[in-house]
């Protein structure tokens, strides 16, 4: 079993490097929930206040020291503080009793590429939940927020156009007093930023970044992917042309801006988080969106976690980005149970351009970039041939800043190895010595995943076996010839959806016994509005302009879920977070739209649930999922009790008094999923599902992992009325000594022949995480 690193004060503070005496760094305290009633006055802010203030000046000698060290108060529902304070003071904060935790300021980062390399809902798409919009009224009933880098209000998708008037629950606001402010409308009806954090780590910002407007266009994309109104017309530089239109077309959205340009790789701080999720509650939201995250750590010294457990509380449903760190395995992050964790995959719509060579192949590829100035064939030469004098062959090879020479790659078609830098800041590099235009070739880990991207000059990406191909051509002969052919927009593509291999994989290593990601969602490719602040590629001498652009991530695929959330939240009000997510994951699908298994893009191999969760969503599917696996606060309680975390730390987040059961297993929680680490010749775990629907009997299908027998008990289950709930026991045993040492994977349905409500099972004798 883990153990949280919080027992272990040294630990906690051990992880990062100790500053010398007197060095002061910005800290998180916390102490759990507030205890206010259901109206909060500014009597009760300022007395929560005080109280930090006090508590504080104990510690450093005056109240005036304390009021000069605090960042924040988290006064409305999330109870603590941040400030700035030696490692030694935090060290003795966090023995307090009524102290959870202390913890780092920590940074995190987008979960969108960038068009950088780590290691829309649309109808026309793989996703068609034309139905469920209709009974949810577009989603109209929901207002969905997101944690990211702000927005631009003037986007069309913002527009207030067909939207009623604002919901009377909502108490948020539009900060519209900065010099570049945000206003908003009956659509866009709040706007907040936090930069606190970011400054106690990073220093100051510049008047144009101190304001709610997103000056880097990922806000803008995933809010209106999320919530975005109906836009006619919407295309990018003319390709894709169509109706751009949210997951919840006439939900209201609101912007809570926690990231700012990055220092040393992050973006959002933990201390900004918290504040964000603490207004956010308290402003009405029902569905957070976050298209961010960082390292997997233990849950309360996780300031996204405890945020998310929070709004969890006060019933909002979280989603949130699982990481685009594949595709290597164990690297998934937001891993706590109480969140929706989204990986990304493909739609059936790619941006198709071609690169034929003269020896006769024609090899497809994917780019948003102009044609070539002639329809010709040009030469082509690898970054490699193209070596500046200074550069070494592997870096000429990646095409990286200053390795390229101009007199040999002028006028001709430059062939780049994708990796480790971004992916159009190789087709800057070939412009920048004269290069006609850029092949981008896969290495290895891309395999078959291709981006489509606006580039500076004509370019096309393809994958790594057809960039092989493009490599053998060229050391074939001495006059290497090639023509990348203009990009169009082509629909039905085939397979579809496969899973990115930038998508970040399970196993949980902060808990391995729930499966992360928990569902996957269009994340590739994905039109949507963007700020118009910034060019598409941010480079200074790139003036295009764009109010859609196409990202990929799991930052373009977690509000696709969100805006499904904003439907469902709509037709079903009375649906906790839990239902929520188990309706989502029950009802997801592991095929292809070829009727086959999803594969990897990173190998073409099969997918397992450690990259799609329970699968692909399937909206319409989510609406009615027949059962679902509903969860209390009490029991993200009971299991953070299992997880080897005490009463006495967990009480202050439970509205009254709280002990953790005498008894209880992190295997038996009732997550949709069973995932078991490590079995011992026979396991047996208990879940119970809740019956939404029509009465009905429902009969157990077990597709079983390799050598392991499971059986099911009962394996009938009859509900005679909705909200009827019923416990069943999954009994796992190895059908031979030693079977094996890696993970299988099975599934366990219940049908009564209309629904098919599906677990999936991952089990490992001897797993490493």
């Amino acid at each position: 079993m883990w153990f949280p690193k919080v027992f272990m004060l040294s630990i906690l503070f051990s992880l990062f490097q100790s500053p010398a005496s007197g060095i002061k760094k910005s800290y998180i305290v916390y102490f759990g929930s507030h205890a206010h009633g259901p109206q909060i006055s500014k009597v009760d802010l300022d007395a929560v206040a005080d109280s930090h203030q006090q508590f504080l000046g104990s510690y450093l000698g005056s109240g005036e020291k304390a009021r000069d060290a605090i960042i924040y108060s988290y006064d409305r529902h999330i109870n603590g503080f941040a400030a700035m304070l030696e490692e030694e003071e935090a060290a003795k904060i966090a023995r307090h009793p009524n102290v959870v935790s202390v913890f780092l300021n920590q940074g995190r980062k987008l979960h969108t590429t960038h068009s950088w390399d780590f290691m829309l809902m649309e109808k026309d798409g793989v996703v068609d939940p034309s139905s469920l919009w209709r009974r949810a009224r577009f989603g109209e009933d929901s207002i969905i927020a997101n944690l990211d880098t702000g927005v631009w209000p003037e986007s069309r998708s913002f527009s207030e156009e067909g939207i009623g008037p604002l919901p009377s629950k909502w108490k948020g606001t539009c900060e519209n007093d900065t010099a570049v402010g945000v206003t908003c409308n009956r659509k866009l009806i709040g706007a907040r930023y936090f930069n606190k954090g970011y400054i106690a780590y990073a220093g100051g910002l510049t008047s144009s970044d101190d304001s709610a407007r997103d000056i880097d266009g990922h806000g803008t994309h995933t809010l209106s992917t999320a919530g975005g109104n109906f836009v006619p017309g919407a295309n990018v530089f003319g390709l894709g042309n169509g109706t751009a239109k949210g997951g919840s077309p006439k939900a209201r959205v609101a912007s809570y801006k926690v990231c700012w340009p990055p220092v040393n790789g992050s973006e959002c701080f933990d201390a900004d988080i918290i504040k964000a999720f603490d207004m956010a509650i308290h402003d009405g939201v029902d569905v957070l969106s976050v298209s961010l995250g960082g390292e997997p750590s233990d849950y309360f010294n996780d300031g996204l976690a405890i945020g998310a457990l929070h709004a969890v509380k006060n019933g909002i449903t979280v989603v949130c980005s699982a990481g685009n760190s594949g595709p290597m395995d164990g690297t998934v992050t937001n891993t706590a149970p109480w969140i929706i964790t989204v990986g990304a995959s493909t739609v059936d719509r790619e941006f198709e351009t071609f690169v034929e060579l003269r020896n006769g192949k024609r090899l497809q590829g994917t780019s948003l970039s102009s044609p070539l100035s002639e329809k010709k064939f040009y030469p082509l030469i690898t970054g490699k041939q193209a070596k500046a004098a200074n550069a070494s062959e592997a870096d000429a090879l990646l095409c990286k800043p200053k390795s390229l020479d101009h007199e040999k790659a002028k006028g001709k078609v430059v062939v780049c190895l994708r990796g480790e830098t971004a992916r159009m800041d190789k087709g800057y590099q070939a412009a920048l010595v004269g290069a006609a235009g850029m092949i981008l070739c896969n290495d290895k880990a891309g395999g078959s995943e291709i981006i489509a991207d606006p580039h500076v000059l004509p370019a096309a990406q393809i994958s790594y076996t057809d960039g092989l191909a493009v490599f053998a051509y060229i050391n074939s002969t001495d006059h290497a010839l090639g023509y990348i052919s203009s990009p169009t927009a082509k629909l039905g593509t085939k397979p579809a959806p496969f899973m990115a291999a930038f998508s970040s994989r399970g196993p949980n290593t902060v808990t391995s016994e729930i499966l992360k990601p928990d569902i996957t969602a269009p994340g590739v490719n994905i039109i949507a509005a963007f700020s118009e602040a910034i060019s598409p590629t941010a480079f200074d001498f790139d003036k295009r302009k764009s109010p859609f652009i196409t990202e990929s991530g799991t930052s373009m695929s977690c509000p696709h879920v969100a805006g499904v959330v904003g439907l469902l939240k709509t037709l079903h009000p009375d649906w906790s977070p839990a239902a929520i997510r188990s309706a989502i994951m029950t009802t997801a699908r592991t095929r292809a739209n070829t009727m086959t298994p999803m594969v990897d893009g990173r190998d073409g191999l099969e997918a397992t649930p450690f990259s799609y969760g329970a699968g692909h969503i399937r909206p319409n599917r989510a609406q009615d999922p027949g059962l679902v696996f509903d969860l209390s606060i009490n029991d993200y309680l009971d299991f953070l009790c299992a997880s080897g975390y005490n009463s006495t730390m967990i009480e202050p987040f439970s509205d009254g008094p709280y002990k953790c059961p005498e008894s209880t297993s992190i295997v038996d929680f009732n997550n949709p999923s069973i995932t078991i680490r490590q079995l011992r010749n026979s396991m047996s775990v208990i879940r119970k599902v809740k019956n939404v629907g029509l009465p009905g009997t429902y009969a157990a299908h077990v597709r079983e992992p390799y050598g392991i027998s499971v059986s099911v008990e009962p394996n009938i289950l009859t509900f005679e009325k909705e909200g009827d709930e019923k416990s069943f026991k999954v009994t796992f045993e190895a059908r031979w000594d030693g079977v094996t040492e890696d993970y299988e994977f099975g599934s366990l349905t219940w049908t009564d022949g209309r629904h098919y409500v599906r677990s999936p099972i991952v089990v490992s004798f001897g797993g490493d995480y």
